[in-house]
């Protein structure tokens, strides 16, 4: 790496360290640079993207400058708190910085040279989790210009995210962010050939990726009907290979670390009730049709998901947490309602903040919101953090139910199994009605069986006979 011995250049270059971007979190992998040595970066610029354990995340850059060195190459695992990149504050008043910039660096340089980067609008600054947005201790340069009206702010941001600056913003071009450009340019895919799914007729990296193949780049949120499986992560195999190795980082390690931890820790009881929600599946096609619920998602796992609410609320002792440290058993007295989502990047588990404080139509925004957040890969360490019970919804899979492992500090966590037509006793005759089963797993150190059980019951009956959700809640 180069290094910096004269103490009279020293000064000029600041130094951007590996911020906490989660939770307590300790280390991130750097998965793509958007800049390389000798180039302009503003305050607030995006200049790589990293994984942790929980979520991927844009880092910005805290200063205007020209980058000197990147610390680390793509690929790299990196603890929070090393230095990633350092920036020059004050280029173009010394031939010998010049020099200095001008060596090669240990990063190799990408295939394809980036696209610039866009000036961020003046104001614009990302804070992450962990991170904020740290007064600087030198002075920026002016900016050139005066400040804009709102109707040119307005164009400098639609020119942001076309890759351009607030000068140069044309107004047919498909908007994306600098990333999405790349890639799609990497693909050979025109943007304006792509449909845009995200907010404000954004194109998002899944529309890019959906261009390019017929198949889907995204396993679907279990919230939904099952779909085609997600485009494979690891490359095929060599010829006569009879093992492939894949280093266990980021999403993947720590669900691992979580489930073992969860499964030698808390005492895992599962039981099982098999119903028939024939009532259930009415009143779905029947929310559909209520003018109430225009513009929501209404689904079976929006009514199973208000049953557990209702059913919490009736065994409020369920929802609670083992506080090993202080040998504490802390009762929530609220609901942070996590839906499992199988990802391309593994296991997520988003969770509804306050879910039990939600009426219907609300819940039905807030799982419409989640599924399409984890669709486009912008759940953010934040929406997974603090859940309190979870649900899990094997039966998009086709699979009937499972013994669902408890997410670390939850209580419970219920499997929803498919739904499918069967013979069913009703009415003292067998008749084809929809059937189901429901796994509820619980901490038996705060959860005994006869809560647990009556709490799986509760969801039962609502399930069975839906007019309970008007007279229990």
């Amino acid at each position: 790496m180069t290094t910096m011995t004269d103490t009279s250049n020293a000064a000029r270059f600041r130094e951007f360290k590996m911020p906490d971007v989660g939770e307590g979190l300790t280390e991130a992998e750097i998965l793509k640079w958007f800049v390389q040595p000798g180039d302009t970066v503003t305050d607030g610029q995006v200049v790589c993207e990293v994984e942790t354990a929980k979520a991927a995340v844009e880092l910005p850059i805290p200063y205007d400058g020209v980058v000197h060195e990147l610390r680390f190459a793509e690929g790299t695992t990196v603890d929070v708190g090393q230095v990633i990149i350092s920036v020059d504050v004050a280029p173009g008043s010394g031939d010998a910085v010049a020099a200095e910039a001008a060596e090669p660096q240990t990063v190799p340089a990408p295939a394809a040279e980036p696209e610039p980067e866009p000036e961020a609008p003046k104001g614009r600054q990302p804070v992450l989790v962990g991170y904020g947005v740290a007064e600087s201790s030198t002075k920026r340069r002016a900016r050139k210009g005066t400040e804009a009206a709102p109707a040119a702010a307005s164009a400098a941001i639609q020119g942001e995210m076309n890759g351009h600056g607030p000068s140069a913003v044309p107004e047919a071009r498909p908007l994306a962010k600098p990333p999405v450009r790349k890639l799609a340019k990497d693909l050979g895919i025109d943007l304006a050939e792509v449909t845009p799914t995200g907010e404000g007729g954004v194109i998002t990296r899944e529309d890019v990726h959906a261009a390019a193949t017929p198949a889907p780049a995204v396993v679907p949120v279990q919230a939904d009907a099952p779909a085609p499986a997600a485009v494979p992560a690891v490359a095929a195999p060599a010829a006569g290979a009879r093992e492939t190795r894949i280093p266990v980082k980021g999403v993947r390690k720590a669900i691992a670390q979580a489930m073992v931890g969860s499964a030698f820790t808390a005492p895992h009881v599962t039981e099982f009730v098999t119903i028939d929600v024939t009532r259930t599946m009415k009143l779905v096609a029947e929310l559909k049709e209520d003018k109430e619920m225009a513009g929501v998602r209404v689904n079976p796992l929006l009514i199973i998901a208000k049953a557990l609410l209702v059913a919490i609320k009736r065994n409020p002792e369920v929802n609670a947490a083992w506080d090993e440290a202080n040998q504490e058993i802390v009762h929530k007295h609220y609901v942070n309602l996590g839906i499992a989502a199988a990802t391309p990047r593994g296991l997520i588990v988003p969770n509804i903040k306050d879910a039990d404080a939600q009426t219907l139509p609300q819940l039905a925004a807030s799982l419409g919101e989640l599924v399409s957040t984890a669709r486009e890969g912008k759940t953010s360490p934040a929406a997974m953090a603090g859940g309190t019970v979870t649900i899990t919804n094997v039966g998009v899979f086709g699979v009937d139910t499972g013994t669902p492992i408890l997410n670390p500090g939850e209580s419970a966590i219920l499997a929803v199994g498919a739904i499918k037509l069967q013979p069913w006793v009703h009415k003292g005759k067998v008749k084809p009605r929809q059937v189901t089963t429901l796994a509820l797993s619980f901490d038996h150190r705060l959860v005994d069986g006869e809560l647990g059980s009556k709490v799986l019951a509760d969801v039962a009956a609502i399930l069975e006979q839906p007019k309970r959700l008007i007279t229990w809640a």
